[in-house]
């Protein structure tokens, strides 16, 4: 394609009538920042604020700016169409929703804090929905009554409200964020198991689209419930979850659905008597082991959690040295639905003795937990419930009678694959952009939700239940892809796919050069915005490498004079000189290039 006027060989400028060209830096709204703002921890949040996307108006609560906008517009786009094929029907549902609902399901008090509850005028509760499942219940139990009305997929692109205790990492863990949900009405166990694959390839389509590197993993089904669950976790150094997975066969999960039942570190040899010794001023494993000269390995770590159950507030925890107790299982096992570490007011009621000095041995108060892989341990180092005491020489099966044994920690590198057993466990840093759920009747029964089969017989509606965090896929892309420079956006979901910079905006050849290659972008169907400020060429290039525009076009009075323009490609940083007959026909296949 050419920019070229009537088919001329000669490069002529040709005036360009400028209405409807309103895509201009010079009047976009992008407040850039310089700096790094303090409060920004991780890169997407630095990037995202520095950028002009986002900016705060509340602790866990964004603006988001035009360009943010245009991102976000785009994911939903990809979303949508995926969602669109697959044979979902898009919904709104309230954002606010009553209590009632909520009650009925059983989940008005079990959600815990996080749930933000409020009352209108009359005092009626409600809350800011964190999620949807209530609602659409509600919606389909009272217009499906025959086995013909199924399967049913709806979904949503909705603001959610969840009050976390500490939001951070900007839009990555907000209180206030928007989220793609959807919820499938199907009639029997393989109706549900083919929408669950269904949506699990959805998924799949939707992030390769988005740009994203990710791992389908097993994962815990938490607040939401129901019988299995898979996360889309994009790997990233900054992510908050971490991921277990092996390179012999396809197993991947997240860390507390990794059953590590057989991965022990044996022992062999005999019992001695259990002793107690001093440690004064010894609380950490650290430094009883150097002072001992004996491996963390040997340690039974001892660590009390306080639990949301009014009759078993406390419990204790016990795992080797080198471990670490997951709290999602230790939660899972007692069978409760949360556990946090407890404060010294409440280690100390429960063991007699302060922090660093706690262990196993004699405790009644509280129900004791023990990890698989202490079992082996032989004349093993523990607190002793005195200040500076220790106990030496403990071993579980003689000293230990009294605890309840689970798989409670968390795996490390090197563990034994639960999947196949030879191959080892490797673990990585992810981020949770997507989530889907088999929720089975687990909120038709509550709710009522029924359905007549083909012999008359009512029965429960299976649900399954998908979600996607919008921003936190955009946080993603930008944690994956990126340099010291800035964003390097994938070209699906770039704010605008092609920045054309014009360097001496008083310049009119220059101008009218830069404003036909825009406009012939426009025409061509691609994305553009035309940078025509009054600033130095430095601003330019820094903001353009800042914001991340895939494909940058640099038009100055030296190269129009040999009637060329620049193509700088964001990923790599190569520039070529191009002749403007085949400018536009260049960048897009450069931008075909990019994916």
């Amino acid at each position: 394609m050419s920019i070229l006027p009537d088919k001329s060989k000669d490069w002529q400028i040709q005036p360009l009538n400028r209405k409807g060209l309103h895509l201009r830096y010079s009047r976009y709204f992008i407040p850039t920042l310089k700096e790094i703002p303090a409060e920004a921890e991780v890169i997407s949040h630095q990037l995202m604020l520095r950028a002009g996307m986002i900016r705060k108006l509340a602790a866990g609560v964004y603006s988001i700016l035009p360009l943010g906008v245009r991102v976000v517009r785009k994911v939903e786009a990809i979303i949508r169409k995926e969602m669109d094929k697959s044979g979902a029907m898009e919904v709104i549902l309230p954002s606010i929703q009553p209590a009632e609902l909520w009650k009925e399901a059983g989940r008005w008090n079990f959600y815990g804090k996080e749930l933000l509850r409020i009352s209108d005028r009359n005092d009626r509760e409600f809350c800011y929905a964190p999620t949807a499942e209530e609602a659409v219940t509600d919606l389909v139990r009272g217009e499906v009554r025959s086995y013909k009305d199924l399967p049913i997929n709806l979904y949503q692109i909705q603001t959610k409200f969840r009050d976390e205790i500490r939001p951070r990492f900007g839009v990555m863990r907000a209180r206030e964020f928007s989220m793609k949900d959807a919820y499938s009405f199907d009639t029997d166990q393989d109706g549900i198991d083919h929408t669950y694959i269904q949506m699990k390839q959805t998924y799949k389509s939707i992030f390769k689209q988005c740009g994203l590197k990710f791992k389908v993993v097993e994962a815990d089904t938490g607040q939401i419930g129901g019988s299995s669950s898979h996360e889309f976790m994009v790997l990233a150094e900054s992510g908050e979850d971490t991921i277990a997975y092996c390179d012999e066969c396809n197993f991947a999960s997240n860390i507390e659905k990794v059953s590590l039942d057989n991965c022990e570190f044996a022992y062999d040899g005999n019992h001695l008597p259990m002793q107690e010794i001093d440690t004064p001023q010894l609380k950490t494993i650290g430094e009883v082991s150097e002072f001992l000269g004996v491996s963390p390995q040997k340690f039974f770590k001892t660590l009390v959690y306080k639990t949301d159950d009014e009759n078993n507030k406390a419990v204790v925890a016990v795992c080797r040295g080198d471990h670490s107790i997951n709290p999602v299982k230790l939660a899972n096992a007692i069978g409760v639905n949360e556990v946090t570490l407890a404060n010294e007011e409440l280690i100390e009621s429960v063991t007699g003795a302060p922090v660093g000095f706690v262990g196993p041995i004699g405790l009644k108060k509280v129900s004791v937990y023990g990890d698989y892989s202490i079992k082996p341990i032989l004349n093993g180092i523990t607190g002793a419930n005195k200040k500076d005491k220790h106990m030496k020489n403990v071993n579980s099966n003689r000293d230990m009678t009294h605890v309840v044994w689970k798989d409670i920690r968390n795996p490390v590198d090197g563990d034994s694959c639960p999947a196949i057993g030879v191959g080892k466990l490797s673990l990585a840093k992810g981020i949770e952009v997507g989530h889907i759920f088999k929720l089975g009747a687990k909120y038709s029964k509550s709710m009522g939700a029924t359905f007549l089969d083909k012999n008359g017989k009512e029965k429960p509606m299976l649900m399954g239940c998908y979600g996607i965090g919008v921003a936190r896929t955009i946080a993603s892309a930008i944690e994956q892809s990126h340099d010291e420079k800035g964003i390097v956006w994938p070209v699906s979901i770039a704010p605008f796919k092609v920045i054309v910079i014009l360097l001496q905006p008083k310049e009119e050849l220059v101008v009218t050069t830069a404003e036909m290659i825009y406009a012939d972008l426009i025409k061509a169907g691609h994305d553009p915005i035309l940078d025509d400020r009054d600033q130095r060429p430095g601003v330019k290039f820094n903001e353009a490498d800042l914001i991340g525009f895939p494909v940058q076009v640099i038009v100055g009075k030296k190269s129009v004079a040999n009637k060329k323009a620049e193509i700088k490609v964001r990923k790599t940083g190569k520039i070529q000189d191009v002749p403007l007959e085949t400018i536009t026909d260049t960048i897009i296949s450069t931008l075909d290039g990019l994916g």
